[in-house]
């Protein structure tokens, strides 16, 4: 098992454990450093949605810098569990709901069940072929509103969002490309 740390904020200098297992790639953190400086006026009091959580880091990142609340949702029970020992270890499980559930299933799911959240997470595995379905899904969800934050990696440029939404910023770091957009008015 493997580390990674959190950069600011409350925990700044603690550490995540990292399972090991194929296709789980932490966001690098002069990446997580850039985000959640664009993320600085919107972080505290936040409320959260981690998709494709992995090992939770853009999670605690923003509990560590002030959000209220972060939903993870990962697809792998024992990935999830490490997120939650981490929670409890960080004395913030009260904060944070865990779903072991395929992203895109929840999603589809909850749909109109849930209200709009400040920001969303999307960092489908790397090489998949996720993150078109998954903002198909939000660009017709009530949890994207015209206030709503959304940040994505992927492995190239977006080219077509989500009708109505904004891309705020977009930077590449090594063969990571990420963006930053803002959803639409509903």
């Amino acid at each position: 098992m493997g580390r990674i740390r959190i950069i600011a904020g409350c925990w700044r200098g603690r550490f995540l454990d990292v399972p090991e297992y194929p296709g789980l790639r932490p966001t690098p953190a002069r990446v997580r450093e850039t985000l959640f400086n664009w993320l600085a006026p919107f972080i505290v009091k936040a409320r959260c949605l981690d998709l494709f959580a992995g090992t939770g880091v853009l999670g605690f990142e923003a509990l560590s810098r002030g959000a209220l609340q972060v939903h993870f949702i990962d697809s792998h029970p024992a990935t999830l569990n490490i997120i939650k020992k981490t929670a409890q270890r960080f004395e913030t499980a009260a904060a944070c709901e865990f779903i072991a559930m395929d992203a895109i299933k929840w999603l589809a799911h909850v749909r109109e069940k849930e209200p709009a959240f400040d920001i969303i997470f999307l960092d489908p595995p790397f090489a998949s072929v996720h993150l078109p379905s998954c903002l198909k899904l939000l660009e017709g969800s009530t949890l994207v509103n015209h206030q709503t934050r959304i940040y994505c990696e992927s492995a190239q440029p977006l080219h077509i969002l989500p009708q109505g939404w904004q891309l705020l910023k977009q930077k590449t770091a090594g063969d990571v490309v990420y963006h930053l957009m803002q959803g639409a008015q509903r």
